[in-house]
């Protein structure tokens, strides 16, 4: 025991002294906070203030469609109207579009009242995918200037299309009702997912790395002397661990910190209000632990079993394969956190680490699926130790040339 303490300090004194852990620490958090503002951005600001020409014979119809769009804070477009529109203003407005003075023309065509049709023109397809809240503008403007052509006033018309808001409220298992926001649970949950994978996917190869470069040095010669292998296996674990932890640590302090401050108390209650329950804090260094240890304990015997760094890239799609179906299972848990595949995708010892924090995000989780995903991460660690062990004991001796899947086999027969 005395031994893997050593290790276990000598590994995380060297780690914690180490630029990359400090860069890591302090760059990570910002730049997930800027990819996520990044994101808010392009979502809300980066297509607003479109310039659209509205051409159209109904020159009601066209003023109502136009109002509409007014109307939409988010998109803040900016509208001309062109009614009736002869065909030399029609090419006159293309023309625009080419020289990009106005972003689009929105043609209503009335010829049929029965069937009234509309395209936009556009200078590439990507842009008239940033016009979905179009449809709803020209369906409500059609929609107001039949009421109004069969009788009704303009304030009778709005009040039939006034917006009715749903908000969402969400109902624990003690049978308490608290608010739930949509946006802020989506953002919440791939920010939890990010947070997790990628210290547990840096530090598991970055510990196979450091495995790699003591056997090349033949360092692992001196420190068998003094040390069995299983100890060392289990030091680097330990001082690795304790490395993520205390990283953790400093993040939930800064976070704590940055709760006080007016910045955060505008955030928390704006239109995005991120919040965390006690659950989620407690179960997100479990599961970092239990994750950190389960791919690091693969990429140790993996590692063990390599030459160079470059013999190990051949095994990154065990780090990577996991994390992308936990990314693919994300949208599965936002449309029906529930469902049997979201429970699956918790259950399963390779994607839980990921995807039960997010999961606790968006739903109550019984607590029996926490403890059934714990066990089976624990018995999964167990039998990936086993595994690495008696890869790790024989592989950090073996130089000179790589590892064959029948020499593998027979390192893990061996007593």
């Amino acid at each position: 025991m005395r031994n893997i303490l050593l290790i276990a300090k000598r590994e995380y004194l060297e780690q914690i002294r180490g630029r990359a852990f400090k860069i890591s620490t302090i760059a990570l958090p910002l730049v997930i906070a800027a990819l996520l503002t990044f994101s808010y951005y392009l979502d809300h600001k980066a297509n607003a203030g479109r310039h659209i020409a509205i051409v159209a014979d109904d020159a009601a119809l066209a003023g109502q469609v136009r109002q509409q769009m007014l109307d939409d804070k988010w998109a803040q477009y900016k509208v001309d109207v062109t009614a009736p529109a002869s065909s030399e203003q029609r090419d006159e407005l293309q023309r625009q579009v080419r020289a990009k003075a106005i972003d689009g023309v929105l043609a209503i065509d009335t010829s049929d009242p029965n069937k009234i049709t509309a395209t936009i023109t556009s200078l590439s397809v990507a842009d008239v995918s940033a016009y979905g809240s179009l449809q709803n503008a020209l369906n409500r403007g059609v929609i107001n200037e039949r009421m109004i052509a069969s009788g009704m006033s303009q304030a009778e018309a709005d009040a039939m299309l006034a917006r009715v808001s749903i908000e969402a409220l969400r109902l624990d298992e003690n049978g308490k009702i608290g608010k739930s926001n949509g946006s802020a649970t989506v953002i919440k949950a791939t920010l939890m997912l990010i947070m997790l994978s990628i210290p547990i996917m840096l530090y598991g190869l970055d510990m196979a790395r450091a495995i790699i470069e003591e056997k090349t040095s033949r360092i692992f010669e001196v420190m068998l002397a003094v040390a069995k292998p299983g100890d060392l296996l289990a030091g680097k674990l330990l001082g690795v661990g304790g490395v993520g932890i205390t990283q953790i640590a400093i993040w939930v302090a800064g976070a704590t910190v940055f709760m006080g401050t007016a910045l955060a108390a505008s955030l928390l209650t704006g239109d995005i209000a991120i919040h965390f329950s006690w659950a989620e804090g407690i179960f997100f260094p479990i599961y970092f632990v239990l994750g950190f240890a389960l791919f690091s304990a693969i990429f140790s015997g993996l590692a063990a079993t390599c030459e160079t760094a470059q013999d190990l890239q051949k095994f990154m799609f065990v780090a990577i394969v996991p994390l992308y179906t936990a990314m693919g299972f994300l949208p599965v848990m936002i449309n029906d956190p529930n469902s049997a595949w979201s429970v699956a995708a918790t259950l399963f010892p390779l994607t839980s680490p990921y995807t039960m924090i997010s999961r606790m995000g968006m739903a109550v989780v019984p607590f029996w699926q926490i403890a059934l995903s714990i066990i089976l991460l624990v018995f999964t660690i167990w039998g990936m130790l086993w595994f690495s062990s008696r890869l790790y004991r024989v592989g950090i001796l073996m130089y000179g040339k790589r590892a064959t899947l029948p020499e593998i086999v027979r390192w893990l027969r061996y007593s």
